[in-house]
């Protein structure tokens, strides 16, 4: 399959060039536009609503228990090792695109959850189903079916061979024998039996590890790297004016950074930005329809925080790290370089402490690209093919710390992309609808305002 490489780099290489960026970064620019800096304006009212939505309505989980779901499947390695990616290819200039990529993607994640919650729709067991599958046919129309049934399939495919599971199993297993000498046959089959024990109880299992896990590892990470962040306080000027100015004039060579361009900078941080919170990929929605709400715009404010705690807040923690500490021109790459400016502050502690950061947000991503799976199975198969897909995931992640194949992760990269495709189709398509349902729900919010005045 590796003879293959040279081509799958050339297609992941157009791919997630120009053509991609521009379609996400565009539609979120679009939405922001047409949605009046919702982002901005009713943030403050969605990080309320993450603990203070009332959860009636038809839906599985509770809606902070559906955004758990979707941070399990964004908060992963794309976080550690991504950004550490991008400021090595980039330099700190990447930083702030990546803040550009997350500020107008929470707009489109918001447009994601709604969309989700408007079209969803039930099982035969009675389950909700929803996703961009859903809002694609149903909202956009029958003749809109392949496209549908194009991104299950893409989701599927990156569930089994991309995000899903060998990238998470590797980085899990590595992780653990670097750090604590643990083997990676023992850490391998503890993963699976774990993987394995959780996932078979569908999404309700799920979504209850998430709900405990997603909240301590988020506070674990961001305390370790406050800590790093507090050591160099007297610093952050000059490294926000070093991110600034690096985003707009390119970075010299120093130490082991060779340099890099304004073009190189934004590049790879909206597309790193991108991978990690999947704004636009249409991941998201396919956890924020289970939400139980009668607001279709109250679960698209919830939708919205993911990106805002994704990238704003952890992703930022991560390239601040990298910059305060110097590890972003040394010689180090990916977790490495993360490890060695934890290791500034903590000394050996601080890998022991990057293992575990890693372990949890890999462990967390495999179980959202699970559900993720599930469900574009359902779409494509019905309930029968729910639990052949789910022996077929486990034992994919079995396998997976013994599988390096580089065209498997091209391939998964490529499949990826493929995912965001319809999904930012049917985001534009029903703009309007998203406009309305908007305005209607605000319209609701400021008469109940009123009432209890």
């Amino acid at each position: 399959m590796d003879s293959f490489l040279p081509i799958l780099n050339a297609i992941d290489s157009f791919l997630w060039g120009v053509p991609l960026i521009t379609l996400l970064v565009g539609t979120g620019i679009l939405l922001t536009i047409r949605l009046s800096l919702i982002q901005v304006v009713h943030l403050p009212r969605a990080l309320g609503l993450i603990l203070r939505a009332k959860n009636r309505g038809a839906g599985d989980i509770s809606s902070f228990k559906a955004l758990c779901v979707a941070l399990a499947a964004t908060i992963g390695t794309g976080n550690i090792v991504g950004v550490a990616t991008a400021v090595k290819v980039g330099g700190p200039g990447a930083i702030f695109w990546m803040w550009m990529a997350a500020f107008f993607g929470m707009a489109t994640k918001y447009a994601e959850g709604l969309l989700a919650v408007k079209y969803r729709t039930t099982d035969e067991h009675g389950e909700i189903a929803g996703g961009p599958m859903y809002y694609i046919r149903r909202g956009m129309g029958e003749k809109y079916r392949p496209l549908a049934g194009f991104f299950a399939v893409a989701t599927v495919l990156v569930a089994f061979f991309g995000i899903g599971t060998f990238p998470q199993v590797n980085a899990i297993v590595d992780s653990v024998e670097l750090s604590f000498g643990v083997s990676r046959v023992v850490t391998d089959i503890a993963l699976t039996v774990l993987i394995a024990a959780i996932t078979i109880g569908g999404l309700r299992s799920i979504a209850e590890v998430a709900a405990r896990i997603i909240p301590f590892m988020a506070v674990l990470y961001i305390v370790i790297c406050v800590g790093i962040i507090l050591m160099h306080i007297g610093e952050i000027p000059a490294a926000l004016a070093l991110i600034l100015d690096s985003a707009f004039t390119g970075t010299a060579a120093a130490g082991g950074f060779a340099g890099s361009t304004i073009m190189m900078a934004m590049q790879n941080g909206i597309a790193r930005g991108v991978f990690s919170n999947e704004s636009g990929l249409g991941s998201a929605p396919i956890a924020a329809a289970a939400a139980k709400t009668k607001e279709p715009a109250e679960q698209g404010l919830i939708s919205m925080t993911g990106t805002f705690i994704d990238t704003i807040i952890i992703c930022s923690m991560t390239g601040l790290v990298l910059v305060l500490t110097g590890a972003w021109h040394g010689d180090a790459a990916g977790a490495a370089m993360t490890g060695a400016a934890f290791t500034s502050l903590y000394g050996s502690i601080g890998g022991m402490l990057l293992t575990v950061s890693l372990a949890l947000f890999a462990f967390t991503t495999i179980l959202g690209w699970n559900y993720y799976g599930e469900r574009a199975v359902l779409y494509l198969a019905g309930v029968r093919a729910i639990l052949p897909y789910r022996l077929v995931f486990i034992a994919l992640i079995a396998c997976g710390a013994f599988l390096k194949l580089e065209a498997i992760w091209v391939l998964a990269d490529i499949v990826n992309g493929l995912m965001a495709i319809p999904n930012l189709i049917a985001l534009i398509a029903l703009s309007g609808i998203v406009v309305h349902e908007t305005r209607h729900y605000l319209e609701k919010v400021k008469r109940g305002t009123r009432m209890r005045r």
